[in-house]
């Protein structure tokens, strides 16, 4: 089978990379291209006539799943988003689901680099704070939210660490709620690196901080989808409202038992349009 991966937006290479290799795995011709927003895939795909599927872990982009649900012949989500919430994006008879979080497929075969810690000149032996500037086009990435500012602000200075920042591209960090530290920055490591190494995690990489077992605050101001409202009631995921509710402490690399997921479930799925 020949398969078309477009790539819309940067942590798509991290999300496809595992599902792209067992495709070729299986004999499947895989092209990949990549553009920045775009979602010409599933219109192009539609008019040519060939069957496409569309994936998603946040119900409420609502502009974008009118068109992508309606277009693609299945939709593949976490089964804890209600089939409901998803009917009026025209998804009625098309929705695949997987269990848990796409983050536990993907990371399947990450394992920790501990060397990534003294590139950074980070003391290991001290609790670490990875915080993720949000990149200018997200729903969360508000500066007109005072709150959400003075929450940043006070919650690195709380911390009262190194804080290791890390955003898309290195043109975007600058906005006022910015969280830096200049001697951290050197050399810019690969994000998927930064991934375990941290005690705490603040910002985008929340998911990705929850399957790894990494405590992990959110400060979130859109409509919640499932997926977080479903990781809050279960105390994996908490809601950062005062900078005083933030504890550190420092923990080992490997305590904890994570959950490896095989991806070849989610090929299956999407394969099945």
């Amino acid at each position: 089978m020949r398969i078309w991966v477009d790539l819309t937006n940067c942590p798509h290479v991290l999300v496809m990379r595992l599902l792209i290799e067992s495709l070729r795995e299986e004999g499947h011709e895989v092209e990949v291209t990549a553009r920045d927003g775009s979602n010409d895939v599933t219109v192009a795909a539609a008019l040519l006539r060939v069957p496409s599927a569309t994936a998603f872990d946040y119900e409420w982009a609502t502009v974008q799943h009118n068109v992508l649900c309606r277009l693609a012949r299945a939709v593949v989500v976490p089964a804890v988003i209600p089939r409901e919430r998803l009917d009026r994006y025209g998804a009625r008879g098309k929705v695949r689901t997987y269990e848990g979080l796409k983050e536990e497929y993907y990371l399947a075969d990450f394992e920790p680099d501990a060397a990534v810690l003294y590139e950074l000149r980070l003391d290991p032996s001290e609790p670490i704070v990875v915080v993720r500037t949000p990149p200018e086009v997200s729903l969360y990435h508000r500066f007109d939210k005072p709150a959400r500012r003075a929450r940043s602000r006070k919650g690195a200075r709380r911390a009262g660490r190194r804080a290791s920042p890390h955003t898309h591209a290195a043109g975007r960090d600058r906005g006022p709620g910015r969280v830096q530290d200049p001697g951290s920055c050197r050399g810019r490591p690969e994000p998927d690196r930064l991934r375990r190494p941290g005690d705490l995690r603040r910002g985008t990489m929340n998911r990705e901080a929850v399957a790894l077992g990494t405590p992990v605050f959110t400060t979130f101001e859109g409509r919640p989808g499932a997926v977080d409202e479903a990781l809050l009631r279960e105390g994996r995921l908490l809601k950062l409202e005062d900078p005083n509710e933030i504890t550190i402490t420092k923990r080992p690399l490997h305590d904890v038992s994570r959950i490896r997921r095989d991806p070849r479930k989610l090929v299956k799925l999407l394969l099945s349009a």
